[in-house]
């Protein structure tokens, strides 16, 4: 998809928000924008403590855990995953992040706001996979802040924390980075523009200090390359053609890494 992306100049008011309620388990704590189809996913036959990670496109991977269990992240209309899902996340700054019409299959269905107000709290066991979320805040269509409009979920499983931005408009704060605790694995939107702007993603980065950075939310290969130039004046950055990604402890980068897989 190839789209001109305005610029658009904001100031960004970086609000705190609760965590973490759907299944409460005791665990060990990790201290109109698309529009091609997505391609055919097959499930990774996976080994213990692997866990796959596959870019469907714009904020949607799929994580399977090493017990098979399938989570979609900021499940939408327009991108899906294909295949049986156990549970789906969801965010609603746009609608590319988010349905109404959930597939009735999917057993859990975890949206990143709460539309009763104040923060989504959810923190639930699926299989051999932990869901927890941390809330931050976004802009409104007005110009104003939506405080907790907006959650990063991260995925426990296979010994690895896999943090998803989810529509990130700010900057984290030491309560932010004490609830999401020790993050291996970042999903982080690039576009710069209507999410946060470059500036303020590479700091999230750096305040994230994640050993694999894997790219999403780009519109064309000129935006993603442009994320990618800043980038690796930090860090080393890979560039993939397989859209599939399989990481464990034991594989993991020694230092902080940029790896972007093919996508939309």
């Amino acid at each position: 998809m190839r789209r001109l992306v305005a610029i658009i100049s904001f100031a960004v008011l970086a609000l705190f928000g609760g965590s973490a309620n759907a299944q409460t388990t005791d665990h060990d704590p990790c201290t109109g924008l698309v529009s091609s189809s997505p391609s055919l996913v097959q499930p990774a036959a996976l080994g213990i403590g692997e866990v796959g990670l596959t870019f469907i496109g714009h904020a949607t991977f799929v994580i399977e855990s090493p017990g098979g269990v399938r989570v979609a992240t900021d499940y939408n209309d327009y991108v899906r995953a294909p295949g049986k899902l156990d549970a789906v996340t969801m965010n609603h700054a746009h609608s590319t992040h988010f349905t109404d019409r959930p597939d009735p299959s999917i057993p859990l269905v975890l949206r990143g706001w709460n539309e009763s107000g104040g923060p989504a709290r959810h923190d639930a066991t699926v299989g051999d996979m932990h869901i927890r979320n941390v809330p931050t805040s976004i802009r409104d269509w007005g110009g104003g802040t939506e405080r907790d409009g907006n959650s990063i979920f991260v995925f426990e499983t296979g010994g690895l924390c896999v943090a998803h931005l989810g529509h990130l408009h700010h900057t984290l704060l030491p309560g932010h980075l004490k609830q999401l605790g020790r993050i291996d694995v970042v999903l982080v939107p690039v576009d710069g523009s209507y999410t946060l702007d470059m500036d303020g993603m590479m700091e999230v980065l750096a305040q994230l200090n994640a050993r694999v950075m894997i790219p999403m939310h780009f519109f064309g290969q000129a935006t993603l390359s442009r994320f990618l130039e800043r980038a690796q004046a930090r860090w080393p950055v890979e560039r993939r053609s397989d859209p599939f990604l399989m990481v464990s402890r034991e594989t993991l980068p020694e230092t902080p890494t940029v790896i972007a897989l093919p996508g939309r």
